[in-house]
């Protein structure tokens, strides 16, 4: 993992119960932007009421040290999980949402800095982001941090085999 130091104007906080609200706001107003189907911010802020709550669900904020209140400026949602692969678990980047007049100026960065430090305490053995192969921005920013769509051990063997997420409503 790569040490990170947010800059100067980005502060990354934990979020906790009393920030469901801010959570949502910023969740809706991601899906929005990209047309995704969403829940309200209201059933938004119901759900993060009681993941916030959870051992196994982490959500860091961004926000402005340079205004009263610090405004947010994104947020990064992870879970993790137990595997029989790796004794620290996996953890899932379930979103990651910088606000679009702050896009390019550290804000995912220092939410991925934060991710990993967390995932370094807790010797967290995978990291996983799925990610719409269209997007190719955000398929840069995780390739610049040490992602990657290939198979490790396929590659290692000399045959690159992307990996696939399957999905499907029940």
């Amino acid at each position: 993992m790569n040490a990170h130091q947010e800059p100067p104007e980005i502060a990354v906080r934990l979020a906790g119960p009393r920030d469901a609200a801010l959570v949502a706001r910023l969740l809706h107003a991601f899906n929005v932007e990209f047309e995704t189907p969403t829940p309200t911010p209201a059933e938004f802020e119901a759900r993060f009421e009681v993941l916030l709550w959870r051992d196994d669900v982490r959500v860091w904020l961004a926000e402005t040290t340079t205004h009263p209140g610090g405004a947010a400026l994104g947020f990064l949602l992870a879970t993790h999980r137990p595997s029989p692969y790796h004794a620290g678990g996996i953890a899932q980047v379930e979103e990651l949402y910088a606000v679009p007049t702050r896009r390019g100026t550290g804000v995912g960065t220092a939410l991925m800095g934060a991710l990993d430090a967390w995932v370094t305490r807790h010797e967290v053995g995978e990291v996983h982001i799925n990610v719409d192969e269209v997007d190719q921005d955000a398929r840069r920013f995780y390739e610049r941090r040490g992602f990657s769509h290939l198979d490790p051990t396929a590659l290692a063997a000399g045959e690159p085999a992307q990996m696939l997420c399957y999905v499907r409503d029940s």
